[in-house]
């Protein structure tokens, strides 16, 4: 447990976020719950998004139907995010050049990866214990 809350903690709120802002993060975080419908993470990462002070664009990423707006950044982040949320098979290479051409740097692709991987992860887990549990 002790490891998830630091990959957690690592993934949304590092104390150095680089490319991606703590609402930012936030806001896919809580996208991903949607598309995965997991109610449970999505209050989570909504009061998460809540108490990063988000404003703008960035707390409207939070809604699966907003698609980033003229922001070309923002629209590949969203685009990218929903693939790997819905679909992590069909995201190719020229996905991950999409976000270069967007001006995503390397490093901060490995981030929002580190963050889609995570709380995807999170979401399963969770989907897991309650299938065990006989929840579902």
């Amino acid at each position: 447990m002790a490891l998830t809350q630091q990959t957690h903690d690592a993934a949304l709120t590092p104390a150095d976020p680089g490319g991606l802002t703590h609402p930012e993060r936030a806001a896919l975080a809580c996208r991903i719950a949607k598309i995965n419908d997991a109610r449970d993470f999505e209050e989570h990462f909504e009061a998460l998004l809540d108490n990063s002070g988000a404003s703008g664009d960035a707390a409207r990423i939070a809604d699966i139907w907003f698609d980033g707006g003229s922001d070309s950044r923002l629209k590949a982040l969203i685009w990218h995010v929903d693939l790997v949320a819905h679909a992590p098979k069909d995201a190719t290479r020229r996905d991950i050049e999409l976000l270069r051409e967007a001006g995503l740097a390397d490093a901060d692709i490995v981030r929002l990866s580190e963050l889609v991987a995570f709380v995807s992860y999170q979401i399963r887990v969770a989907a897991g214990l309650r299938l065990m549990r006989g929840m579902e």
